[in-house]
């Protein structure tokens, strides 16, 4: 376990998991904001990988976390995300290494490999989004005509004065309220939606890390600024740049159930990036035991 201080008063929990001389793996975690969890260290082989585990900006274990009050929110963007995990890459001396992205993580991983293909060797992308205003904006209201009454709970939290707001800058202007009486219930409503439009299979269960209030915080915090900003990329910058990912083996892991980030985003990117593979899980939704089997399986196949 080892921390890398990247500036702008950040400084980044990482640990390496597996065989030093084995094939480098960078994991991305999703969120964003959630950091990783021991149970990430189980997708890699330990004695074939070289699996590096990064907690993002303000994520985790990384300082400050998002729910202090000292957070400079200018300095976590993608770009000092991306700047974040090449000085990662330089400073263990690795060439190239395989990307491996979850949720949030995979708009990050994509966005890494577009941007600096030459340091990729492979990319592995779980529940994929483009992570585009119109994606944030079904997650945020339109994937509510699923899930009614929890979605009208989420949307009602917002006063009257914010209702004319996109939803999500309104969450973010009560998430960063100094007041603990606010930002703590627009937190646990937050968290609360989240759980709901993940909930398509029917063994998931509430996300035990909710129950955390400074994870809450940090998390709900560390969202609705990303998505605010529409993750900081141009408009549909992920599938408009999908050649730059020629040469690039890749695979898209998705469940067919995810309402949280439809099929048609890692579909879109398929089509536009050739030689890429789509593997299409029918009983899963945003995650779950048989697309962790395939993404592990794939991870394998690649040390």
């Amino acid at each position: 376990m080892s921390w890398l201080d990247v500036g702008d008063g950040h400084t980044l929990f990482y640990e390496e998991v597996g065989e030093a001389h084995g094939t480098p793996v960078l994991y991305l975690h999703g969120g964003p904001g959630s950091g990783c969890t021991p149970g990430a260290r189980l997708n890699f082989a330990p004695q074939r990988h070289r699996a590096v585990l990064l907690d993002q900006r303000s994520a985790g274990r990384s300082t400050p976390h998002a729910s202090a009050p000292n957070v400079d929110w200018a300095s976590i963007d993608m770009d000092h995300h991306l700047a974040d995990i090449e000085q990662l890459r330089e400073h263990l001396q690795i060439d190239r290494w395989i990307v491996f992205g979850l949720s949030w993580g995979s708009v990050l991983g994509a966005t890494y490999a577009e941007r600096h293909p030459e340091r990729v060797h492979a990319l592995v992308l779980g529940a994929f989004s483009t992570g585009r205003a119109s994606d944030i904006d079904w997650l945020t209201v339109h994937a509510g005509r699923f899930f009614p009454a929890e979605w009208r709970r989420f949307r009602d939290h917002v006063p009257a004065q914010l209702r004319d707001l996109r939803l999500v800058d309104a969450y973010s202007i009560l998430l960063m309220n100094p007041d603990p009486a606010v930002h703590e219930a627009a937190a646990l409503e937050w968290c609360r939606w989240e759980d709901a439009h993940v909930s398509t299979t029917p063994d998931a269960k509430p996300n035990p890390r909710y129950e955390d209030a400074s994870f809450r915080l940090g998390f709900a915090r560390q969202v609705t600024h990303c998505w605010r900003n529409d993750s900081w990329l141009g408009d549909d910058e992920l599938v408009r740049n999908a050649d730059r990912l020629a040469g690039i083996a890749g695979w898209l892991v998705h469940g067919r159930l995810d309402l949280s980030s439809p099929l048609d985003a890692p579909w879109r990117l398929h089509q536009a990036w050739p030689g890429s593979e789509l593997v299409i899980v029918n009983n899963e939704g945003h995650g779950g035991n048989e697309m962790m089997e395939q993404w592990r399986r794939i991870l394998a196949d690649l040390a």
